[in-house]
């Protein structure tokens, strides 16, 4: 069943906004950009609804008096109900109710969790699968910030991630990812378990979120770590204050003083925007309660158990033993893809409880 009521207005809205346009009438590039948002659910519509209406035609043609014409209508009539369960699904599919943040770029924190010095190793090691995992997408990554571990691991990293599609892909990875394996320093070879954290945050345009520069404390001062002589001798590193709540961003990696300034201030409208949709997804909990695209990052949602070469995403209970070539991020879409899928039917099974 489609949900008409939804239907028959988002097909009235279009016509609306083609009326709208043609006359020359309001905001044109406000109602061009909702036309091409919606343009794909008024196309869907009128395929659907052509082929609902060829279907009519050819029944009634299937009981006419030439044996021919009726045979012939029966031959098409079959193969266009076939062909309408795949429309009815695509039209259902665009009328899931999108994440305005998907299309977009991300920041992706990983942290070190219990584990000691094996955590930053994992951690180190997450790192490294998201940016060969960001890379065969073809998408864009820059180190905002990176706090290393003696052992070569990492207590931090901070990476941006631009590219179209980044935040629908990379959303799904926000918890607690745990390891299991024997440590580089155990001698014993007991398997160890540590865990590192991981968030992804969309980021914000400039027209979702609106940060006062009247709200800003932006401090500079020398960068510490590697980065050569440069980096050590100026101060170049910028931390921006947002007055109001708290919120820091800080951005050392760039020898500009500049540009680590817009950096971290895409940082820290992408950590506000972040906190309003994490508070806005709290007060629809229960609604989603089904989906795995929550965002939790108190969850442990993955297992990556290295003993037995096996990953385990405990969201939708899938298991593969290729652990090595999903943290070497050559099979980590395998999950992701896994993960989207299982959202989408949700969305879908929730779609057909409103139709």
């Amino acid at each position: 069943m489609l949900p008409t009521a939804q239907i028959d207005r988002i097909a009235a809205r279009f016509e609306e906004i083609e009326a709208q346009l043609a006359a020359g009438h309001g905001d044109m590039v406000k109602l061009a950009k909702e036309r091409a948002q919606i343009k794909p659910v008024a196309d869907a519509l009128a395929e659907y609804r052509a082929a609902e209406s060829e279907r009519d035609s050819l029944e009634a043609m299937a009981n006419d008096s030439d044996a021919e014409m009726a045979a012939l209508a029966r031959e098409e009539l079959q193969a266009l109900k076939e062909r309408l369960p795949a429309l009815e699904r695509a039209l259902k599919l665009l009328l899931i109710p999108r994440d305005a943040a998907d299309e977009g770029s991300a920041i992706l924190e990983v942290r070190a969790g219990t584990g000691g010095a094996e955590a930053a190793l994992f951690a180190g090691d997450l790192v490294a699968m998201y940016r060969r995992y960001a890379m065969l997408q073809g998408w864009r990554v820059t180190v905002v910030s990176i706090s290393e571990s003696d052992l070569g691991g990492m207590k931090e990293a901070i990476l941006m991630v631009e590219g179209q599609g980044v935040f629908a892909k990379l959303k799904y990875e926000s918890g607690v990812h745990r390891v299991q394996r024997v440590p580089q320093t155990e001698t014993q070879g007991r398997i160890h378990t540590s865990a590192a954290t991981v968030a992804v945050l969309p980021e914000a345009e400039d027209v979702e979120i609106e940060v006062k520069d009247s709200d800003l404390r932006i401090d500079v001062y020398r960068a510490s770590g590697a980065g050569g002589q440069h980096v050590n001798k100026t101060e170049s590193a910028v931390r921006i204050t947002h007055i109001p709540t708290g919120v820091v961003a800080a951005s050392q990696e760039e020898k500009s003083q500049h540009k680590n300034k817009a950096i971290a201030l895409k940082m820290l409208k992408a950590r506000l925007y972040d906190a309003e949709r994490q508070r806005v997804d709290s007060a629809r909990a229960a609604d989603r309660k089904d989906q795995v695209g929550s965002g939790d990052r108190s969850e442990r949602i993955r297992t990556y158990n290295f003993p037995q070469g096996r990953v385990t995403d405990h969201r939708i209970n899938l298991t593969l033993y290729k652990l090595d070539r999903v943290i070497a991020g050559d099979d980590l879409s395998e999950l992701i893809d896994a993960l989207a899928e299982h959202d989408q039917a949700a969305r879908l099974a929730a779609l057909d409880g409103q139709a």
